[in-house]
């Protein structure tokens, strides 16, 4: 795995965008897969991995989500890093000591090292752990939430949602390719772009997407079929943290969320669905894009705003019928020591 880094700007520390070129995402991720059948190397064994998912950034937060959603909690231990990294590894700067207490590094790279000590590309979350070991299974974090779905169904929690209906499946993927490229990525590629003319093609894009996405949710009460499915899963993350982070820091500025009805109404809806918003730290996502991006933002001023009052209010969405669970129930109340601080939510318990 000793490949070159095809984006060495991001080993420079604070450096995200390259002058004159468009964003791409480097999606060269550690295929392994841990699954029921042990294919790859790796069997699913409660307690034996680690989801290791900084709250800050929203590629991890799906996994924090479907990982509560499923109730997996008993079989996949969560460790949390803290919001910001250097150009070395994220840290567990929140943690006694600064130490993961399972895995017992203050620094994910030495996860990733003990997988291979010459490890060229960067750091990133969710990574699954193996305890055993202490070395990286995967960080192929569009795979890990498919497996935690499927490949772990046998722990998962009783009343837990099927988050990939089969009989929705060939929709599901398309929406979702459509989100990740449009969305997902799409808000990445407007905040790192490296000139004018990638950041006019980005935005165009994006707003092509949203507003796709706006007229599909008018009166749909969810991307895919009548409840909560993947697709949700993975369009919410960016949704929480646009107006947030994406209006300003990334020019994503046509317009707030918060101006759009049916995506803020769904956005909402979510946020106050359980196993969604109580996963949400408003206070490390904002420390963590504008900390840690210093070329967009070197001063490293975090702003005090936007108000998150309104992520409370009533949203209406009921009208449109749907069950978010299907046949399936919330899950229950946050663990103990997995709770958002109440500082950093409108939430209150």
């Amino acid at each position: 795995m000793s490949e070159q880094n095809e984006h060495p700007e991001h080993s420079q520390g604070g450096t995200y965008s390259v002058k004159g070129k468009e964003f791409t995402r480097d999606t060269r991720y550690i295929t392994t897969r841990i699954t029921a059948d042990g294919r790859d190397g790796f069997a699913v064994e409660p307690g034996r991995y680690r989801l290791v998912a900084a709250r800050a950034c929203p590629w991890a937060n799906r996994a924090i989500i479907v990982r509560r959603l499923l109730g997996l909690e008993d079989a996949l231990s969560l460790g949390l890093p803290g919001p910001t990294h250097d150009a070395r590894s994220w840290t567990f700067d929140l943690d006694p000591g600064g130490r993961d207490p399972v895995l017992g590094i203050e620094r994910l790279q030495e996860a990733y090292f003990a997988r291979d000590p010459e490890y060229p590309r960067g750091i990133t979350v969710p990574a699954l752990v193996d305890t055993t070991t202490g070395a990286v299974v995967t960080n192929d974090f569009a795979q890990i939430t498919l497996d935690l779905s499927t490949e772990w169904r046998e722990h998962h929690r009783e009343g837990a949602p099927d988050l990939l209906p089969a009989e929705h499946r060939e929709e599901l993927d398309a929406v979702v390719r459509r989100v990740f490229t449009e969305v997902n990525n799409g808000v990445y590629r407007c905040g790192f772009a490296g000139g004018q003319e990638a950041y006019d093609d980005a935005y165009d894009r994006l707003w092509t997407a949203l507003d796709w996405l706006e007229e599909r949710l008018a009166d749909r009460r969810y991307l895919v079929g009548d409840t909560i499915t993947e697709a949700d899963v993975r369009l919410f993350t960016t949704l929480v943290r646009f107006d947030p982070v994406y209006h300003g820091h990334f020019k994503c500025n046509r317009n707030k969320l918060a101006e759009m009805p049916n995506l803020w109404g769904y956005a909402r809806d979510l946020f106050q669905t359980p196993g969604f918003g109580d996963t949400v730290d408003f206070d490390q996502i904002k420390k963590h894009y504008y900390v840690v991006h210093e070329d967009i933002n070197p001063s490293g001023i975090v702003p005090k705003g936007p108000d998150l009052s309104d992520w409370v209010t009533p949203h209406g969405r009921e009208a449109l019928g749907g069950r978010p669970f299907g046949d399936g129930t919330p899950p229950g109340p946050v663990r103990e020591g997995e709770r958002v601080d109440p500082d950093h939510t409108p939430l209150r318990a």
